[in-house]
């Protein structure tokens, strides 16, 4: 890495002036209303689309590959997602139904990351989501699939300026 960019790199602004306080004793019990909180709280700081989030995969060669994807419900603890079979997402996640969510929000210094096993949801939830997408011209795409990850682990990273930031863990119990 050159210097000059590794100066421009290291000059640019991380954070916002304004970080919100997090403690990790105050939390609720579960990690999904944390999370509804902490989206809630991204929505009135403005966030653009806080409920989009990075899918993380392992397929059959186990190369890990990434996409953005949006949320589409957290039902029950579980996190629903949707996409074609066929596309690199669907494929990984036949092979290998293991992934992680992470959602990011920088104006507030946040990201929360879910891991855990997925599994595809029925054909009639896949078919609901298919029919409520913007601007649907065919009324049924037999390749849309509709996920849900059960978490094993969810973590929430607070930022803080003094680089000490905040970390609160949900595990599931084995």
């Amino acid at each position: 890495m050159s210097e000059s960019l590794r100066d421009r790199l290291r000059a640019l602004p991380a954070f916002p002036d304004d970080l919100p306080e997090f403690d990790p004793s105050r939390a609720p019990e579960r990690a999904d209303l944390l999370f509804l909180e902490w989206l809630e709280e991204a929505l009135a700081a403005g966030v653009a689309q806080p409920h989009a989030f990075t899918l993380s995969t392992a397929g059959p060669t186990g190369h890990v590959t990434a996409r953005t994807l949006i949320l589409k419900d957290l039902v029950d603890g579980q996190w629903v997602f949707a996409g074609a079979r066929s596309t690199r997402k669907g494929i990984d996640l036949a092979a290998n139904p293991s992934a992680a969510l992470t959602f990011y929000w920088p104006e507030v210094g946040r990201q929360v990351r879910v891991t855990g096993e997925v599994e595809e949801l029925s054909s009639e939830v896949a078919a609901a989501d298919w029919a409520a997408r913007p601007a649907v011209t065919e009324p049924h795409n037999p390749d849309w699939a509709a996920w849900a990850l059960t978490p094993s682990e969810v973590e929430f990273w607070q930022a803080r300026h003094d680089c000490r930031h905040v970390r609160h863990w949900y595990r599931a119990a084995p």
